[in-house]
């Protein structure tokens, strides 16, 4: 949390200057301590906390890899005059058990063009509206879903 909060910093800074690296360290382990804190009761120790930040970061890379990929696929769609769109609901459960990790998959799946999460139950029951039928194909195996499972073994 610590690293995206000083990334987070330097980039509503708009530079990086030693002043601004030192008030933006203090003040991103200062929050971190506040949070952890008041938001999470169980004790972790810093190992697993930088082996949870990592995999944060790299989700967030993830996404934004699919959403540029899901990108190119829908502008695909829309300038083919042979594409026959077909449009669909899919459901599917997932085993993640943490309820922040199955928000965090929702909005996920709405995020990337041509998918959006009309449903979500308390059982891990997704109602999910696809642009095609094709976007639909291994959504309940996707890769956000992968990473989320390896994100909740930590």
């Amino acid at each position: 949390m610590i690293v995206l909060l000083f990334i987070l910093w330097v980039i509503f800074n708009g530079k990086l200057t030693a002043e601004i690296a030192i008030v933006g360290l203090v003040v991103s382990l200062a929050v971190t301590i506040f949070c952890k804190k008041f938001f999470f009761q169980e004790k972790r120790n810093a190992k697993h906390i930088i082996k949870e930040d990592f995999m944060t970061v790299v989700y967030i890379g993830v996404l934004v890899i699919e959403i540029i990929k899901a990108n190119i696929a829908v502008l695909t769609i829309m300038l083919s005059n042979k594409v026959e769109i077909e449009p669909c609901f899919c459901y599917f459960k997932t085993e993640l058990k943490d309820p922040i990790h199955r928000i965090l998959l929702a909005n996920s799946i709405t995020l990337t063009p041509g998918t959006i999460t009309v449903g979500l139950t308390e059982k891990g029951e997704y109602k999910i509206h696809c642009l095609d039928k094709s976007f639909a194909e291994g959504i309940e195996d996707s890769v956000f879903v992968k990473m989320l499972r390896k994100m909740e073994e930590l």
